[in-house]
């Protein structure tokens, strides 16, 4: 198994419209994550937020996720691999 970090980036536009939805498919996921951090901007008013997670497991399970959220209208994924020498 190749020593790797696999980090997605989740754009979501309107935080109150689909964070439900988002959260529906985090918590069904079959890729566990191992960490999330959530961005938004407190001060102003803001819909725009995003969520970093760190992801385990397979890389068929995590593409499943990216791709579960990208069906979510006004979300966007994009995906980090960080490769680590033997």
């Amino acid at each position: 198994m190749e020593d790797k970090h696999t980090i997605l980036g989740v754009h979501i536009t309107n935080r109150l419209k689909e964070a439900v939805e988002v959260q529906k498919v985090l918590t069904t996921s079959p890729a566990p994550i191992k960490t999330r951090l959530g961005l938004h901007e407190v001060e102003k008013e803001s819909l725009e937020g995003i969520l970093l997670l760190e992801m385990l497991g397979s890389d068929e399970d995590i593409q499943k996720l990216a791709d579960s959220l990208n069906a979510i209208e006004g979300v966007e994924v994009q995906s980090m691999v960080f490769h680590h020498p033997d």
